[in-house]
């Protein structure tokens, strides 16, 4: 939700006004540790309330998770923003290479979210993913430095990448040359 917001400019309500509940977690791009806040009609949330009270949910001196997710609403935009600008300088990067191993539709590029197209017969998204995690003498060797990068194989021909608040713009810098130099290898 927050990130679709800050992709299109909009206070998330206005995206949020057609729906009869909506849930929001505060962790990961928002940067807290925990949590997570659910919003709807008065009747849905007392039930949910009741519900998570019977399965045994709930925390006690919650008051420092929820100062971290206060802080991380009042940093949403700016935080936010940083990752889709990294997501898309990663996603132009690889578009660069003009590779024939991969491919991206920049059309698709909004959020943080970069689907990376494999194309060809070898390597399989899986493959690839484990290539760009392994680091080897031979990329210390030639890059002057080992980088490990952790995608996740999504579909049979793609590959997913995603930006989060602990992702730099250096971390993105490093992520699309192991993506160019496994791409070089494996083309060899």
């Amino acid at each position: 939700l927050m990130n679709a917001a800050v992709a299109q400019g909009v206070e998330p309500a206005q995206i949020a006004q057609h729906c009869d509940s909506v849930s929001l977690c505060f962790s990961k791009g928002l940067g807290a540790p925990a949590g997570a806040v659910l919003a709807g009609r008065r009747e849905f949330v007392a039930e949910a309330w009741r519900v998570r009270k019977l399965l045994g949910g709930g925390m006690r001196q919650a008051g420092v998770l929820a100062a971290a997710a206060r802080l991380g609403l009042q940093q949403a935009e700016a935080t936010l923003r940083r990752d889709h600008d990294n997501a898309r300088s990663f996603a132009e990067g690889i578009h660069a290479l003009d590779s024939p191993l991969c491919s991206i539709n920049l059309a698709t590029v909004e959020t943080n979210i970069v689907m990376v197209n494999v194309q060809g017969a070898w390597p399989s998204p899986a493959e690839l993913c484990d290539r760009l995690r392994a680091v080897s003498e031979e990329e210390e060797a030639e890059t002057g430095q080992a980088v490990s990068v952790l995608l996740l194989p999504w579909s049979a021909r793609t590959v997913r990448a995603v930006w989060h608040r602990n992702v730099s713009a250096r971390d993105t810098e490093l992520a699309r040359r192991k993506l160019e130099f496994v791409a070089r290898k494996c083309q060899e």
